[in-house]
């Protein structure tokens, strides 16, 4: 109650003695409060076996609610009784002690990942057996209507204000979890981007962050400044990771490569100006990220076109404007296969490598360009299969191969 509302209910005077033996009602009430646990225990045992289980464990925490139960019912009576509605609204202190109680119900709630809806339909089976044991004592008491009413309406309001304390802290700790959970995801990416981290790391990350670790996936780049944009890549899902560091703006998007995968990135990204990465092994995602830079970059001055721009579809042009350093890095992942070859071994598959990519795989067109014998091909080609294995039929694989051979350095070409 406000102060400037003290005087106006200071000059109705009421009567301080009650309408009813408040004594005995709470003498009453306290005797049977045990009981009345027991019974919503029981009624939530059906449909709400952990409900009853918590109620059991925590019986004494619970029970220690029961005075502040019992006191509220008391004085909402009471004041009903004096007719004081900002009174009323008042006593609502009573309800203080029970609140951090439920609030940490709300919270375990959450984070069980347990729908709230179903702890507050319990807490109505426990108003609902709560408000029987009430009436019961009142009418053995031989209360009047009007008082057993006012009960009525107390242990409701009572029950409603533990429901709003438990939702509260159910929201409490979603929000709570959703920033770690986010901070996690950004620790997550940023050993993702930075290139010093093992695939040790990279699963420990993930697995804190709650991330499935995929196979590949590639960086997602779009203007931070475009609505449209940072919403396109911030409801991508829950598998898209938040990219946010670094110069770089976007997402990192899990198996992007596969079946499907492409026109569902088309929809998602359309109207996005997105520039989408090749997709990598994990621990090449920052050549990936320094490759769609240049694709972003190229695009911005409209060398590169689509919606969104896939790297993969413009290698040409890219390989125009390639970057020393990222050829080195590139290079050094992918073809790490041929690193314990002799320097002119090494050379020759390279050189043959490059032409099975540019030609896909037709060993005609590679003899003749390379002006070998068709024999010699199938030779080389059965060394290349030794070193690369099936990432040579890996669809996936093939552009990231198709960068590092032709971006290669004219001693190894």
């Amino acid at each position: 109650m406000s102060h400037s509302d003290a005087p106006a209910f200071a000059a109705r005077e009421p009567d301080p003695t009650p309408s009813f033996d408040q004594e005995a009602l709470r003498e009453a009430l306290s005797r049977r409060f045990p009981q009345l646990l027991a019974e919503v225990a029981e009624m939530l045992e059906p449909e709400w076996p952990d409900y009853a289980a918590f109620l059991r464990q925590r019986r004494a925490d619970v029970a220690g609610a029961g005075p502040s139960f019992i006191q509220w019912l008391l004085e909402v009576a009471r004041i009903d009784q004096l007719g004081s509605q900002d009174a009323r609204l008042s006593s609502s202190g009573m309800a203080h002690d029970s609140d951090a109680l439920f609030e940490s119900i709300g919270r375990l709630q959450a984070q069980q990942g347990q729908d709230l809806t179903m702890l507050l339909t319990a807490y109505q089976v426990g108003a609902r057996v709560a408000w029987r044991y009430v009436s019961q004592t009142a009418l053995s008491l031989e209360m009047e209507p009007d008082v057993v009413a006012a009960l009525a309406e107390a242990v409701f309001v009572f029950v409603g204000r533990l429901s709003s304390s438990s939702a509260y802290g159910y929201a409490q700790q979603q929000s709570e979890d959703h920033l770690a959970r986010e901070r996690l995801r950004d620790e997550l990416t940023q050993l993702l981007v930075s290139g010093r981290s093992d695939m040790l790391a990279l699963r420990n990350a993930a697995a804190r962050a709650g991330w499935r670790l995929p196979t590949e996936a590639s960086i997602v780049l779009v203007d931070p400044e475009d609505e449209t944009a940072r919403r396109a890549v911030g409801h991508g899902g829950p598998q898209w990771l938040r990219l946010q560091q670094d110069g770089l703006f976007g997402a990192i998007i899990p198996d992007t490569a596969g079946p499907g995968h492409r026109s569902r990135l088309e929809e998602s990204l359309s109207g996005a100006g997105a520039v989408v990465g090749p997709a990598v092994p994990l621990t090449l995602l920052p050549a990936s990220a320094r490759i769609a830079m240049i694709a972003e970059r190229l695009t911005r001055e409209g060398l590169l076109e689509g919606d969104p721009v896939f790297v993969s579809d413009h290698l040409d042009t890219i390989i125009v404007h390639r970057d020393d350093l990222l050829i080195k890095a590139l290079r050094s992942q992918a073809l790490a296969p041929l690193n314990g070859l002799t320097a002119p071994a090494r050379s020759r598959l390279l050189t043959t490598l490059a032409s099975w990519l540019r030609h896909q795989g037709n060993q005609q067109a590679v003899a003749a360009e390379l002006g070998i014998h068709p024999q010699t091909v199938r030779y080389r080609l059965g060394q290349l299969r030794e070193s690369f294995g099936a990432a040579l039929d890996d669809p996936t694989e093939r552009p990231r191969l198709f960068l590092a051979v032709v971006w290669g350095a004219p001693q190894d070409s």
